[in-house]
């Protein structure tokens, strides 16, 4: 049998190295942002790569869902690599119930800092923290448990106990030279989006340094993520420390 772990971001996190460190490891294989092809069928938004995204992916939720919990797997683990924003709201998460779970968090001031550099317009759907704060309920409920939470600055500042302690609390086997330095390059397993969004984690070989001081924003986008800070501080109590 095949464990599945779902790991729930939102965009401009460190999902990406996150997935990268799975991936590295002996006995897991991974996916990348299943369901972005049916967000942008769904919600009409314009994303760069959208095109290709659409034909490479299945717009179909529930055929999406299949692929996530009933095709064979050739691995022992399957990590899944999701992005809150990318599930609407009133969807039948009963899927998960059978899956190991963790939210990786990050400030939201940090997060809107990072995303504006991408993106010329932002709100509150785009960088998924309601959202994620929102699910993080939904699959407790479903689950029986909380699920495990990691924050990105954490997992920066010393990600050797962090990820010892993930594995842990998933009930996997830790594989610190595997999950600390990875070869640099692009992977088969990346999605098409890679080129517009991997750059920085394509010439990496682990996880990068932590960045100090408080993120610069203009007004507008401070207001933003001082509405999502409680929602973010919600699943941030919850969060592995060292």
């Amino acid at each position: 049998m095949t464990l599945r772990i779902a790991m729930w971001s939102g965009p401009r996190n460190i999902s990406t190295a996150m997935m990268r460190s799975w991936e590295n490891r002996p006995d897991c294989t991974v996916v990348d942002e299943p369901f972005y092809a049916a967000y942008l069928a769904d919600t009409g938004i314009e994303h760069p790569c959208r095109e290709q995204i659409l034909l490479t992916q299945s717009t179909d939720y529930g055929k999406v869902v299949e692929e996530l919990t009933e095709h064979p797997v050739s691995s022992p683990l399957q990590y899944q690599k999701h992005m809150t924003h990318h599930i609407p709201r009133g969807m039948n998460m009963g899927w998960c119930a059978s899956m190991k779970h963790c939210f990786l968090i990050r400030d939201p001031a940090e997060v809107i800092a990072s995303y504006v550099q991408k993106m010329p317009s932002i709100d509150e759907d785009a960088i998924g923290i309601r959202r994620q704060a929102e699910l993080f309920t939904e699959i407790a409920a479903i689950t029986g448990s909380n699920p495990v939470v990691i924050d990105s600055n954490d997992v920066l500042d010393d990600p050797g106990p962090i990820l010892a302690a993930l594995c842990r609390d998933l009930e996997v086997d830790y594989y610190p030279d595997a999950m600390l330095h990875w070869p640099a390059g692009k992977r088969s397993s990346d999605g098409i989006w890679a080129s517009h969004w991997y750059h920085n984690v394509e010439q990496s070989t682990g996880f990068g340094q932590n960045r100090t001081g408080a993120a610069s924003l203009e007004p507008a986008h401070r207001e933003l993520a001082e509405r999502m800070r409680p929602f973010y501080e919600e699943m941030a109590v919850l969060r592995i420390r060292n």
